[in-house]
């Protein structure tokens, strides 16, 4: 099947099987190898990219789902010399350990940030829950993410 869509604001049309997931499509074929395949169930959020401005677990999304659609992956989210205020806040506040789920941490920490108003740490541990992360505490992870939404705010013009 052929499938259109853009990532990261380039038109990619494909020929895939119609039962090829959208993150083999990102990692296999676009060679965007950020967003990492943790459980292949869609639990862990490894794999979190943003589908039509929306946090989705592309291990669960098929890819001709995504037809015409708009995803941003973490290569769109920011660059090296250019960090996106969430991930400027994940390295500010070590909100990492071994970086393996960081990526879908971060693309799912923007949507929350974009989407709720008031992030106090309860709330962001409940808009991160379905996010895992295998070696850190969280402490540092429910940091990042409040100044991140925080920078992110200041940045809008937002109080």
């Amino acid at each position: 099947m052929k499938v259109s869509f853009r990532v990261n604001g380039k038109a990619h049309t494909l020929d895939v099987a119609p039962n090829t997931l959208l993150v083999s499509v990102l990692r296999e074929h676009l060679g965007l190898t950020g967003t990492h395949v943790g459980c292949d169930t869609s639990q862990c959020g490894a794999c979190t990219i943003h589908l039509d401005g929306r946090a989705v677990k592309s291990c669960s999304v098929l890819a001709v789902q995504a037809q015409d659609g708009e995803v941003v992956t973490i290569e769109g989210l920011g660059s090296i010399d250019d960090l996106h205020p969430m991930q400027k806040a994940f390295r500010d506040c070590h909100g990492l350990q071994c970086g393996f789920c960081t990526p879908g941490m971060i693309m799912q920490a923007v949507d929350l940030a974009t989407k709720v108003e008031t992030l106090d740490a309860d709330a962001i541990r409940q808009g991160m829950e379905g996010n895992l992360c295998r070696c850190t505490g969280y402490q540092n992870i429910v940091a990042a993410v409040a100044n991140g939404a925080a920078a992110l705010k200041a940045r809008n013009g937002e109080s």
